[in-house]
């Protein structure tokens, strides 16, 4: 640091980055540039989905351009999409369900054509769904999603009149933390720990259990804070919108 300069607002923060990938260097150079240590520690992966011919079979599909929409409700789609290079041509539209997800596709190389401007669920994105210019003529949609996801979003916009093609693209999986982490974690050396899903709130209450009082449990969104809450975990901060900055952003607050 040069001499005089003040320090960087998350100076001494070690921060628990719970997803890899591209979408977990992204953050860890965003919590470096406002002076935090980063502890990227997948807590999640996705394994192949148990129809896997149904998923090849929708993806040919979609790259030779036979659906207006593509809908993706989680940056694991999007790791999903990345690892089998799949093609979304330029006449079909990609929706993503929040910030999260459109930072990871950017990040993989797609776009994000949609993304809910308040409610970043599946429900939030119905609700403006109806408000797109092409929702008055019937849609030819694809939606990928967890085998564990509820088919909130397919029946809504089957509701509407479209033609939803509803495909499982993968099976959520839960990643041992390395025994160094683990430590970390009951040391209390860990400033704070990003919450990014339900999924993710899940891993860190079965994985670490009571989190330190002094480690504060941060969450993306109201939709996943409610989820940690549900599986038992503690929850100190909610960021004002959901994505990856606005929780950056709030952890700067706290720390200041």
């Amino acid at each position: 640091m040069r001499a005089g300069a003040p320090a960087k607002p998350l100076a001494g923060w070690n921060v628990l980055v719970p997803r890899g990938g591209a979408w977990g260097d992204s953050v860890a150079a965003l919590l470096r540039a406002q002076g935090a240590s980063p502890v990227v520690a997948p807590l999640i992966n996705f394994a192949a989905a148990d129809d896997g011919a149904a998923l090849d079979s929708a993806l040919r599909e979609l790259a030779d351009g036979a659906f207006d929409w593509i809908t993706v409700t989680s940056a694991t789609t999007v790791d999903v999409l990345a690892s089998l290079r799949a093609v979304v041509p330029e006449r079909t539209r990609i929706a993503a369900v929040g910030e999260t997800t459109a930072a990871a596709l950017s990040a993989a190389g797609y776009r994000a054509d949609f993304v809910p401007s308040d409610d970043n669920s599946a429900s939030g994105m119905l609700r403006e769904w109806v408000e797109l210019p092409s929702s008055a003529e019937p849609q030819r949609i694809l939606a990928l999603r967890s085998s564990i996801a509820k088919p909130v979003l397919t029946a809504g916009l089957r509701r509407m009149g479209n033609d939803v093609e509803s495909v499982v693209a993968y099976r959520t999986v839960g990643v041992a933390a390395p025994q160094g982490v683990v430590q970390q974690v009951a040391e209390g050396a860990l400033q704070a720990i990003m919450v990014t899903s339900g999924s993710v709130a899940e891993q860190v209450h079965a994985q670490f259990g009571e989190v330190p009082e002094r480690t504060i449990v941060a969450c993306i969104g109201p939709t996943t804070a409610a989820d940690a809450r549900r599986y038992g975990l503690r929850v100190d901060l909610v960021a004002e919108t959901p994505g990856a900055q606005s929780l950056i952003d709030a952890l700067v607050a706290a720390a200041r």
